[in-house]
């Protein structure tokens, strides 16, 4: 177990070794599960994203950084950014996923030769703001809780599927070649797509939300996970409907080669569920094991530096 100096109430340990962490499983699916998805899938397909690329002005690590706008489901405008590299031909794209702390631009320290870098904002958030949705994490993870069909976390999930409609149309030759990197909030949500999306070759979750969600229910935490506890203090049926948006669940039907990297030590996404969603795997996958997530520690800008070098690799292989 990590120990750090902390001023938490509880411990973002949870008195789980790495050892107790990889025998942590996964929840029982709904017996619908499975189709509940693929219908939203197949729903989500029927929208022609109808994409647009704008020049920022503006280049930087060797990318032209370009305005990205597309349709989503139910009439959200998503928008956000893509880096296109400046003296390589575009041969394979990657989509990434942002946390609940939003995305203030692009990201530049993953960049594979030849790949263009897609980041949009997920509806009601940063740049896809959308009022009366919430851009309060805290508000924005229970709106149309109560709502199976509508939550606003499969929204996100087709603002991804989406994304990777867009990548095809304006880069057709990423066609086969795409691949996904989701941290926090953006992981969850990478999960609880790629079984059902074959168009996404490979994937990288950083400490990824939704793991397990009786377990997320249960382990004190702060930020949107104390939000969704709050609610089921409240209703005392949020599992009606967190049963369809378990990372975990999702995870073990994901065919495609993985890349995980879980922490030990997580006061905002309890860890036992970031493991859940890894060991839920049943394909090639690889774990990258970090000190602590959500929180700042000595090893941090090395471990993240050493993740990054593993991230290289692992999407050169698209």
């Amino acid at each position: 177990m990590t120990a750090f100096t902390h001023s938490f109430a509880f411990d973002p340990s949870y008195g789980y070794s790495l050892e107790d962490l990889l025998a942590v499983g996964s929840p029982e699916a709904p017996a619908d599960f499975e189709a509940f998805w693929q219908a939203r899938y197949a729903r989500a397909m029927q929208v022609h994203p109808c994409p647009r690329i704008r020049h920022t002005g503006m280049s930087h690590a060797g990318f032209e950084v370009y305005s990205l706008r597309y349709f989503s489901t139910d009439h959200f405008v998503i928008r956000g950014w893509v880096l296109i590299p400046q003296d390589q031909p575009v041969t394979r794209g990657v989509v990434f996923g942002h946390g609940y702390g939003g995305c203030d631009g692009p990201d530049y320290r993953v960049h594979p030769e030849g790949t263009v870098l897609l980041f949009p904002c997920f509806r009601g958030l940063a740049r896809s703001q959308h009022p009366p949705v919430s851009s309060n994490p805290s508000f924005h993870v229970l709106h149309d809780i109560d709502k199976p069909q509508q939550y606003i976390i499969g929204g996100c999930v087709d603002d991804l599927w989406l994304a990777v409609s867009s990548m095809q149309m304006l880069f057709p030759a990423t066609k086969g070649h795409i691949g996904y990197s989701g941290i926090s909030f953006g992981g969850g949500i990478g999960a609880l797509a790629m079984p059902w999306d074959a168009r996404i070759q490979r994937a990288h979750l950083n400490v990824p939300t939704f793991g397990h969600q009786p377990l997320r229910l249960q382990l004190p935490t702060i930020g949107s996970g104390a939000a969704v506890q709050r609610y089921q203090q409240q209703h005392g049926t949020v599992l009606n409907t967190l049963q369809y948006y378990d990372a975990a669940s999702a995870a073990q039907s994901i065919q495609q080669p993985m890349h995980v990297a879980a922490a030990l030590f997580d006061p905002a996404v309890a860890p036992p569920g970031q493991f859940a969603v890894y060991n839920a795997l049943t394909g090639e996958k690889t774990l990258f094991v970090l000190e602590a997530g959500h929180f700042d520690y000595p090893n941090r800008a090395k471990q993240e530096q050493e993740l990054q070098q593993e991230l290289e690799v692992f999407f050169a292989l698209l």
